[in-house]
């Protein structure tokens, strides 16, 4: 069982790893949203 462990642990921090990217990827999205809804309400408040 103890050559297994490494395996395991070294697959979970992989999984970890990946899932901060997809987090940080969806940030990223969700921050551009932001900003281009921001733009439009200043353009349709500049009319």
């Amino acid at each position: 069982m103890r050559p297994i462990t490494p395996v395991i642990l070294s697959l979970l921090t992989f999984v970890a790893l990946s899932a901060c990217e997809t987090v940080d990827g969806a940030g990223q999205d969700i921050e551009s949203l932001g900003q281009n809804i921001s733009e439009e309400a200043r353009e349709t408040e500049a009319e």
